[in-house]
C-alpha cells in the first residue's frame, strides 16, 4: 500500500468522526440559538395550563423542563470544545443528546396526556396544539441528529393517538361523529410532520455535502498554491546561480580586463548584458511575491531620513537613466531633517522602481524629476517625468500584477508587471500610501506618502523586525 493509499484510507475512516462531530455541533449549537424562545414557550405553557388546570403539576411540569434544559445548557458547550480526536468524549456526547432527548421528550409528552385527561372527551386543542407545536420544532431543528429527531416524532406521535384513541375507545362513537374527525386529523398532521422532517433533513444533508465539497476543494487549492510556491521559489533560486555568473563575465568583459572587444561583438555582449540584467530584475520580483504571499518577507523599520533616501536612491539610478538618455533632477525642499518610519532598503527599491519606469517611459532627451514635499505631519516623495502618460482608468491595471498599460507585442518599454505591485505592498507595509496623477503626451508623476516621525522620539531604540502578514 502506497501512502498516498494509506493516507485516503486513514480520512475514509475518519470522516464518519467528522460528520457525526459536525451533526452533533450543528445540534447543540441550534439548541443554543433558539434558548429563549424555548423558554418563552414553556413558560407561556405553564402559566396558562397552571390557571385553567392543575397550578402544582404545571409548576412541577416547568421546574422539570429547567432542569432539562440547563442540562441541554452544559452539554451544548461541552460539545463545542470537542475535536475529532476525543472519540470516547464524541461518543458519549452523543449518548447523552440522545438520553436529553428521550427525557425532555417523556416530560412534554406526559404533561400534554395530562392535560388532555383532565378535559372532556373530544375537547383537547390546547394539548394536542402543544404536541404539534413541540413536533414541528423538533422536525425543524431536531434534523442534524436524526436520532435524536425520530425519538421526539415518535413519543409525540405516540401521545396524539394515546390521546385521541382514548377518546374513541371510551366512547366508542359512529364513524360521523366529530371524534373520529379528530382522529384523521391527527394522523394528517402527524403525515404533515413526518413530511416536514424529511423535507429539512434532505436540505441539511444536501447542504452538509456542499460544505464538504467546499472544503475538499480549498485543501485541494491550498495543496496546489504551495506546490507551485515552492516550484516558483525553487527554480527561481536555481536560475539565479547560473545567472549571476553569465552577468559576472559579461559584466568582466564590458570593463576590458579581458582585453578590447570588438566592434561586431560588443552589440552583441551589450543586448545580453542588457536581457540578463532584466532577466535578474524578473528573478528578484518573483522572489518577492513570494515573500509577500507566504507572509516571510522581512523588515527593518526604523527612522530615515527622507533627504538622504532621495539621494542615495537616484544616485543609484544614474547609470539606469543614462542608458535610456534621460537626465535625473533634484528637489529638494529647504526645510531638512524630515523623517519617517520604514525600512531603508525596501524604500530604495521602491523609489528605484519608480524612477526606472520614468526612464523607461520618458522620451530621449528627456528630464526626469525627483524631490519631496512636507505637507503638514505627511511627506510626499514623488518622481515625475514628461513621458508618454497614462491613459485615463488604467489605475488598477496599473498596481496589478503582470499587468502593463500597453500589452501589445511592440510596447514602448518591457517589464514583468511586478514591480509596482511589489511598491504597493511595501509602501502599504509602512503605513504609506503610493499613486499618481498623469496626462497623455505630457508625462506623469508616481508618489509615495507617510507620515512624519520625530527622530528623536525613536532614538536610541533598537531596530526592530516585522513580517509581512503580522
Amino acid at each position: 500500500m502506497t501512502a498516498i493509499e494509506a493516507q485516503r484510507l486513514d480520512r475514509s475512516s475518519e470522516m464518519p468522526v467528522d460528520r457525526l462531530l459536525q451533526n452533533m455541533k450543528d445540534y447543540t449549537a441550534m439548541t443554543l440559538e433558539l434558548i429563549w424562545q424555548r423558554q418563552a414557550i414553556f413558560l407561556s405553557s405553564t402559566i396558562l395550563t397552571a390557571f385553567f388546570f392543575d397550578p402544582f403539576n404545571a409548576l412541577l411540569f416547568y421546574v422539570t423542563i429547567l432542569i432539562l434544559e440547563w442540562q441541554d445548557l452544559i452539554l451544548a458547550r461541552r460539545v463545542a470544545r470537542l475535536n475529532r480526536n476525543q472519540r470516547k468524549a464524541i461518543a458519549k456526547a452523543w449518548v447523552r443528546i440522545l438520553v436529553n432527548a428521550i427525557l425532555h421528550s417523556t416530560a412534554i409528552c406526559l404533561y400534554a396526556i395530562f392535560v388532555a385527561f383532565e378535559q372532556p372527551s373530544g375537547g383537547h386543542f390546547t394539548p394536542l396544539f402543544f404536541l404539534f407545536a413541540a413536533a414541528l420544532f423538533a422536525a425543524m431543528n431536531n434534523h442534524q441528529i436524526v436520532g435524536a429527531m425520530i425519538i421526539r416524532l415518535t413519543m409525540y406521535g405516540f401521545s396524539f393517538m394515546v390521546i385521541v384513541v382514548k377518546d374513541i375507545w371510551i366512547e366508542r362513537p359512529d364513524l360521523s361523529s366529530d371524534l373520529w374527525l379528530q382522529f384523521f386529523t391527527v394522523v394528517f398532521v402527524m403525515y404533515f410532520l413526518i413530511d416536514c422532517s424529511l423535507v429539512f433533513l434532505r436540505l441539511y444533508r444536501t447542504n452538509l455535502a456542499q460544505l464538504e465539497k467546499l472544503r475538499e476543494e480549498h485543501e485541494r487549492t491550498k495543496a496546489a498554491y504551495i506546490a507551485k510556491s515552492q516550484f516558483v521559489s525553487t527554480v527561481s533560486h536555481e536560475l539565479r546561480t547560473p545567472l549571476t555568473s553569465i552577468k559576472g563575465a559579461l559584466d568582466l568583459i564590458n570593463t576590458g580586463a579581458l582585453g578590447e572587444v570588438p566592434d561586431k561583438i560588443q552589440s552583441l555582449v551589450d543586448m545580453a548584458s542588457k536581457n540578463s540584467q532584466r532577466l535578474s530584475s524578473l528573478i528578484n520580483d518573483i522572489l518577492d511575491i513570494q515573500k509577500m504571499e507566504a507572509g516571510e518577507m522581512v523588515y527593518r523599520i526604523r527612522p530615515i531620513d527622507v533627504a538622504e533616501i532621495v539621494s542615495e536612491a537616484v544616485a543609484s539610478n544614474l547609470g539606469y537613466a543614462s542608458a535610456h538618455n534621460v537626465e535625473i533632477a533634484q528637489d529638494y525642499p529647504a526645510e531638512n531633517g524630515i523623517h519617517i518610519s520604514a525600512d531603508s532598503a525596501r524604500l530604495i527599491q521602491v523609489l528605484s522602481n519608480m524612477i526606472s519606469n520614468a526612464a523607461k517611459f520618458s522620451f530621449d532627451g528627456g528630464t526626469i524629476t525627483v524631490g519631496f514635499r512636507r505637507n503638514g505631519d505627511r511627506v510626499r516623495i514623488y518622481v515625475k517625468d514628461q513621458g508618454i502618460g497614462i491613459p485615463p482608468g488604467s489605475r488598477d491595471k496599473v498596481f496589478d500584477r503582470f499587468s502593463q498599460i500597453d500589452s501589445s507585442d511592440e510596447r514602448h518599454a518591457g517589464g514583468t508587471g511586478l514591480g509596482m505591485n511589489i511598491s504597493r505592498e511595501i509602501v502599504e507595509h509602512f503605513g504609506g500610501t503610493i499613486d499618481y496623477e498623469s496626462e497623455l503626451g505630457v508625462g506623469s508623476t508616481f508618489f509615495v506618502e507617510f507620515g512624519i516621525v520625530v527622530k528623536e522620539g525613536l532614538a536610541g531604540k533598537p531596530d526592530r523586525c516585522t513580517v509581512q502578514g503580522n
